[in-house]
């Protein structure tokens, strides 16, 4: 709260009236009582400068601090009571879907509150969203070759679970429907953006609200939740586990989460057995028997007020006997039917510095296990040491101005494999998180990548626009090894003789809400091929190690444009 408010509340009350200061010298305006004669900003100086040095005087200055600072501690007691020892990151493209998701609401708190058969009814969650998306892509490097695709992507979901009622027992259901039209290339296999009529969430929750955990120092409760079935959800910065949200189709797991704490509390400990769900383009989707995935997630908030600590661990186990599909559900190549085991250690550091305008997240992950290496044809070569690591960084200041800018620098690594016939992998495994973060383009994954990035964020007020937000950025992509590939182009260069130098990227994005009710999302991207890029295109295939066909004459560019429309029904 502003001094020069609290200071008028305080005169008006009659806590306080300054020797030098009348009720004439106090002017109403339409708005209440407003302002001072002398039409200036009052500090708590203006009204104590003047006062005579007395003891009548200094009591009065006196009871002034100590309510000053009592509002103070108000105004924190309140934003704690309300987001607990929560704080939200600032960092670009990291925020977490809720849970439930952001278009769910509770019966009662939507329209349908004004019919008296749903005016009290608290225990249903529900919500219906649909959204489209018209792209224009025009050289896109993730297809193997130089064309312009105009694809629409189509995706409704709808979401019903029942709470409270039933307590401990509780029950979540989720659908979606994911669908491309209007493109040059199949839907078959490309679970990317294909994905029909399918339950991505249907659980069974036991929750127990008071437990043994007692509640925080906030008078928050620790519950205690149990969830069994299919599962969609985001953990820390989203690079590593995902939903996927801005893809057309989402990340999903079949088994059990445990979620010890809530939000709101000092600590929280999340726990997970699970399989991953293989998608198919044309048929109901499979829990994916070949993998094991295992998790442990702390928060940890209370420590600091300018850091929130999320250290994790995962495990990822895959029988290769077991293989049987490759990520689009196409039968899996003989190469890939391969034992491996993946542990990922890691921390994650954000936080907000006070009100000094700065931010910053920064994250680091270790990965070691083993993995099999076979032939083209499935026969085995060698059982390799996995050892690869990644990192990033990124520091944000936000100005005190109306449009709320926020300038931020970030530096983000992921290891490649630095020989491939050394017997070890060095190529970070990105589990199951999301590339958005990387790029606009969604070319860029977390494995084998450099990648600084500065950003502008602001939101512009104009009249005739409410709730605009704009966000523009500069992004320079390298390999971490040369001889190692670029996996969302399917280009590499085993001698390595093609350098490091991806390319670079510029984006920007425009969103505004057109109702309570629809929301728009508008963006373009150009990228400029580097050296890396350049010469693997013109020589690309087996001499090289890639996967895309040569195309000496291919561009050196490429353009995206999207435009997106999200309705929601509550």
């Amino acid at each position: 709260m502003q001094y020069k408010t609290i200071i008028r509340a305080l005169a008006l009350s009659g806590v306080i009236l300054a020797p030098n200061i009348t009720w004439a010298d106090v002017s109403y305006n339409n708005e209440g009582w407003d302002s001072f004669n002398n039409n200036q900003p009052v500090q708590v100086a203006d009204v104590t400068e003047d006062v005579p040095a007395n003891k009548e005087a200094q009591e009065q200055q006196a009871k002034v601090k100590a309510r000053l600072a009592e509002i103070v501690e108000e105004e924190k007691a309140a934003k704690r009571a309300a987001t607990g020892y929560y704080v939200e990151r600032k960092s670009y493209g990291t925020g977490r879907e809720t849970e439930p998701p952001r278009y769910v609401k509770q019966l009662n708190k939507t329209w349908l509150k004004d019919y008296d058969t749903f005016a009290d009814v608290d225990w249903l969650d529900i919500g219906l969203d649909y959204r489209v998306r018209y792209e224009y892509r025009d050289n896109d490097f993730r297809r193997g070759r130089d064309t312009i695709d105009e694809p629409i992507l189509l995706r409704t979901r709808g979401f019903v679970a029942i709470k409270n009622i039933l307590d401990p027992l509780r029950f979540t259901l989720e659908v979606e429907d994911a669908r491309r039209n209007h493109s040059q290339f199949t839907r078959e296999f490309d679970t990317r953006d294909v994905n029909y009529a399918e339950p991505i969430q249907a659980y069974a929750e036991l929750y127990f609200k008071d437990t043994p955990l007692g509640k925080d120092d906030l008078g928050n409760e620790r519950p205690i939740s149990v969830r069994a079935g299919r599962h969609a959800f985001e953990y820390t910065d989203r690079r590593l586990l995902a939903r996927n949200e801005w893809r057309n189709t989402t990340n999903n797991f079949q088994g059990v989460r445990t979620i010890i704490g809530q939000q709101k509390n000092d600590w929280q400990l999340d726990l997970l057995a699970l399989k991953p769900v293989q998608r198919f383009t044309n048929q109901l989707d499979e829990v994916d028997h070949a993998q094991d995935f295992y998790g442990v997630i702390g928060d940890w908030r209370r420590w600091s007020e300018v850091v929130t600590l999320q250290p994790y661990y995962y495990l990822l186990k895959q029988d290769g006997n077991k293989v049987e599909y490759d990520a689009n559900g196409r039968a899996a190549a003989a190469n890939t039917k391969i034992d491996r085991e993946i542990h990922t250690a890691g921390i994650r550091a954000y936080g907000v510095v006070g009100k000094t305008g700065w931010d910053y997240d920064v994250s680091y992950a270790k990965q070691w296990g083993n993995q099999d290496r076979l032939s083209n044809a499935g026969a085995f070569i060698a059982e390799l040491d996995h050892d690869a690591y990644a990192y990033n960084a990124e520091v944000g200041y936000s100005f005190n101005h109306p449009w709320k800018p926020r300038l931020s620098a970030f530096y983000g690594v992921a290891s490649g494999d630095k020989n491939p016939i050394d017997g070890k992998n060095n190529r970070f495994e990105r589990l199951f998180g999301f590339a958005r973060p990387w790029s606009n383009n969604d070319y860029f994954q977390m494995e084998n990548l450099v990648a600084p990035k500065v950003r502008v964020e602001f939101d512009p007020k104009v009249s005739w626009l409410e709730g605009l937000k704009v966000d523009a950025g500069y992004s320079w992509y390298r390999l971490d090894q040369e001889r190692d590939r670029w996996n969302g182009a399917g280009l590499r260069d085993n001698t390595g003789r093609s350098g490091k130098d991806v390319g670079e990227e510029v984006d920007i994005r425009v969103r505004f809400p057109i109702n309570k009710y629809i929301a728009a999302n508008l963006g373009y991207a150009h990228f400029w091929a580097g050296d890396f890029t350049k010469e693997t295109t013109a020589r690309a295939g087996a001499p090289t190690g890639g996967t895309n066909q040569a195309d000496p004459r291919r561009r050196d560019n490429s353009n995206f444009f999207y435009t997106e429309i999200s309705v929601s029904a509550f």
